[in-house]
């Protein structure tokens, strides 16, 4: 679970010749669907994440939900393990994290990444607008929906993944799935199952709460 919460936090990335360019087709997409998002006061998304590595000989699926604030950089993500139980949690209140591990029973505590170049779940939506470039592929169809796709290959060199690919529904103008393509040889999609507006979140769900995680170590890592 470790490795997962590098992944999200993961600062990216690799520049190729091929995505020398901000296309136009996909930049208009891309802005419909940040200025949409950025309308609400908060989202809530439950999804699925499939972890793929041939060469590892890995395949697994999980489930988790994500409740995000991005005008404040505000974020609750939650991975579930069997039978719902919470498997990893991580919350930040926008300049502070806190990751739970439920197989060591430890909390780490560390500052939250702010930078340009960091990359949270609540920018998800918005990740494009600094230090990408992003090229439109073209139309997808997958379960009777129409897809946008377009590929997001970051300008940062030092990077753990070389490029993520968007999929985003062309009615509703929201995004269906981030594939992220990882140095190693490993592919993690998220999809999107639900999308849900929501306000009056209190900001004390983005902090840390240490009655939810009774008995477990708490290391500062700050």
């Amino acid at each position: 679970m470790k490795k997962l919460t590098l992944l999200i936090f993961a600062t990216a990335l690799f520049f190729t010749n091929a995505f020398a360019q901000k296309d136009n087709d996909a930049k208009l997409i891309l802005n419909k669907l940040s200025k949409q998002y950025r309308s609400y006061d908060a989202v809530k998304t439950d999804f699925t994440l499939l972890v793929d590595n041939v060469q590892a000989n890995v395949k697994q699926t999980q489930s988790g939900s994500l409740l995000a604030k991005s005008k404040v950089n505000k974020y609750k993500l939650i991975i579930y393990g069997a039978g719902k139980s919470v498997s990893q949690e991580i919350i930040s209140d926008g300049k502070n994290q806190w990751t739970y591990l439920k197989d060591a029973n430890e909390v780490q505590a560390a500052d939250a990444d702010n930078s340009d170049e960091g990359f949270n779940p609540a920018k998800i939506f918005t990740m494009y607008e600094k230090g990408y470039k992003y090229v439109y592929v073209g139309l997808q169809k997958a379960s009777g929906k129409t897809y946008q796709v377009i590929d997001l290959t970051p300008e940062n060199e030092k990077a753990s993944f070389f490029k993520v690919r968007l999929m985003v529904d062309k009615v509703k103008n929201q995004l269906y799935s981030a594939l992220i393509f990882d140095k190693n040889g490993s592919r993690y999609t998220y999809t999107l199952t639900t999308f849900t507006p929501v306000t009056g979140v209190a900001d004390a769900v983005f902090g840390y709460d240490k009655k939810a995680h009774p008995g477990a170590e708490f290391v500062d890592l700050r």
